[in-house]
């Protein structure tokens, strides 16, 4: 199973430049080139989880979650989701 990470919110000015819509491949084996490496280090608990199979009960969803970057003076919001 693979993670893919999708930009759905960006507020303020992101140092990384990501926008909505961007889109990242989340593996244990490749840091997605392009992802600010702080969102990555928030991402990649939650991608792991649902690379397993796990989920998350406040998510309607089972197999995605949503996750902010860590900079509370620009969020950017992702949704990650799990593909088989």
């Amino acid at each position: 199973m693979k993670v893919i990470a999708r930009v759905i919110s960006q507020k303020g000015s992101c140092e990384a430049g990501h926008r909505v819509g961007d889109e990242f491949v989340i593996s244990p084996v490749k840091t997605p080139q392009g992802l600010c490496p702080w969102a990555l280090y928030t991402l990649f608990p939650f991608a792991e989880t649902l690379e397993f199979g796990g989920s998350f009960p406040w998510e309607k969803e089972p197999g995605k979650a949503r996750v902010a970057c860590p900079d509370p003076d620009n969020p950017v919001v992702f949704e990650l989701r799990r593909e088989d």
